[in-house]
């Protein structure tokens, strides 16, 4: 049986949420202050397939691979060009291969077709494109074009629940309460650190709560 997941209390007046969400992000800027994109990049393209081979499987493992890809596919004719079996055989670590063979490769045609080679720099036209959903989206937005955007990913929604940030476990659903509650100026750097927590001390079977330097500012500490 799957456990049910605990809402810590949180305060009813938005402004009183965006106090303590402050008072957390503060924190994390001082614990975490060289957070960043964990995908190895040089530009928008190469961060997009990066982004979208990240799915199911690590950034080291994605970053163990994508030299070799972009060496040989460095842009997206090349990309759109390439044999099915030969980009399998450049992502065959990752696993589900044969699938993201296929994202990359639709990905490619589609930024030739929709926005001649050049990725966009809207989320509205990011999501057109084959494979890319709102996560990914946000993730070329914040981390290359350099505009807000909230990756909520298997750990910046359990921390932001945890955290009493929203109750939603749909991301979408999640993303526009955090976006309520977070400044646009630091969504994507607090998506970053949330992450390193997440990996660091709040894991999700068994947070470190006893060692963590948030202890005091998270209203899920007396739940666990």
């Amino acid at each position: 049986m799957v456990k049910k997941e605990k809402f810590p209390p949180r305060p009813r007046a938005l402004a009183a949420r965006r106090e303590a969400a402050a008072a957390i992000t503060d924190r994390l800027a001082e614990i975490y202050p060289d957070s960043h994109c964990a995908l190895d990049f040089t530009n928008g393209f190469e961060l997009l397939v990066a982004t979208v081979l990240s799915a199911q499987t690590t950034d080291a493992r994605v970053n163990s691979v994508t030299p070799e890809l972009f060496a040989a596919y460095p842009d997206p004719f090349a990309m759109a060009a390439a044999r099915g079996e030969d980009l399998e055989e450049i992502l065959h670590p990752l696993g589900f291969f044969r699938s993201k063979a296929r994202s990359v490769h639709g990905l490619a045609v589609g930024l030739i077709e929709q926005f001649d080679a050049e990725v966009p720099g809207t989320l509205e036209e990011l999501v057109t494109l084959p494979g890319v959903g709102r996560k990914t989206a946000n993730v070329v937005l914040g981390n290359w074009f350099g505009k807000p955007g909230i990756t909520v990913d298997t750990h910046v929604g359990r921390l932001s629940r945890r955290w009493g940030w929203t109750r939603e476990t749909a991301p979408v659903k999640a993303e526009l309460e955090i976006a309520k509650i977070l400044p646009p100026e630091i969504w994507t750097i607090t998506c970053h650190r949330t992450i390193d927590h997440g990996r660091a001390i709040c894991h999700s079977r068994k947070p470190e709560c006893e060692r963590c330097p948030l202890a005091d500012l998270c209203p899920s500490f007396p739940l666990n």
